[in-house]
């Protein structure tokens, strides 16, 4: 600590934070740099100096190589988890919380449980169901299981938020004569939306970001997703580094959207109860 007039500045914590801004901020501008030279520059100029010829063929080699189409399927196996996950998590943490008995408290075990269970230990009969109910390489086959494994963790961050909401105000609203569904739809949705974006965007980042599910329970280009679209631009003797970042890039777009658009909900979800 260093005192100057009345002020203390932590110096340390200073430096370690502009420390930390440059491992962020460097691979970050190493990708955005490299997607933008010719793959001859990559081994003759510094990896981090601005290119001498901006060049944007890597991204159109991306577009050729039909990755919109992957991103496409990346959108529809996100967004279709992250409602699923929601249709099934919200109703189920509303009854936990609202349900004061041992059987709410059992299922809540239950479900918590699952954050136990790694993924990895369970590919071989989660690939064996997927083949037997006639969803391999389907977007469905990715669908379903990473629903399934965020399901856990979304419904204990749900749960610990509706504890959180003043018991009266359940009780005034049934005194009014609403509905169990009413409740929830009307008070509780509304009070815990900063969770719902919180956890609608990291379950998002789990799905998009996901490489097992796809890389063995679907085969077809048709169904490709981001990260198995990755390895189009990988050969047998050579490596196509700018198609990568520039893909890279064009792959964060999306999640980064969805970031910007609920940053606001999102950090208030994050420090709920900090205050308390």
């Amino acid at each position: 600590m260093i005192t100057i007039g009345h002020k203390r500045y932590n110096v340390i914590g200073g430096l370690l934070g502009w420390l930390w801004l440059l491992v962020v901020v460097v691979p970050i501008y190493y990708i955005v740099v490299t997607s933008l030279r010719d793959q001859m520059e990559i081994f003759n100029d510094n990896p981090l100096s601005i290119p001498r010829h901006v060049t944007f063929s890597a991204y159109q080699r991306v577009f050729q190589n039909d990755f919109l189409l992957y991103v496409r399927n990346s959108i529809i196996v996100t967004v279709a988890t992250v409602v699923l996950i929601l249709a099934v998590t919200i109703p189920a943490a509303y009854l936990i919380v609202r349900r004061v008995d041992a059987w709410s408290r059992r299922a809540y075990k239950l479900i918590v449980a699952g954050l136990a269970i790694p993924m990895q230990a369970t590919i071989v009969p989660i690939y064996y169901i997927i083949v037997k109910i006639g969803l391999y390489d389907t977007l469905w086959a990715l669908i379903l299981p990473s629903a399934a494994f965020v399901i856990p963790i979304t419904v204990m961050i749900l749960v610990n938020f509706l504890r959180d909401i003043p018991s009266s105000l359940f009780e005034a609203m049934e005194v009014d004569g609403a509905s169990e569904f009413s409740i929830m739809w009307r008070l509780a949705i509304p009070m815990v939306k900063p969770a719902l974006i919180t956890v609608s965007i990291y379950d998002a980042l789990n799905v998009w970001n996901g490489f097992l599910f796809p890389l063995i329970l679907t085969q077809s280009a048709n169904n490709r997703v981001i990260p198995l679209s990755l390895w189009q631009f990988q050969g047998q003797f050579t490596v196509d580094v700018p198609g990568i970042l520039a893909a890279v890039v064009i792959s964060v777009l999306p999640i980064l959207v969805a970031y910007v658009v609920g940053r606001r909900q999102m950090v208030a979800g994050l420090t709920a109860g900090f205050t308390k």
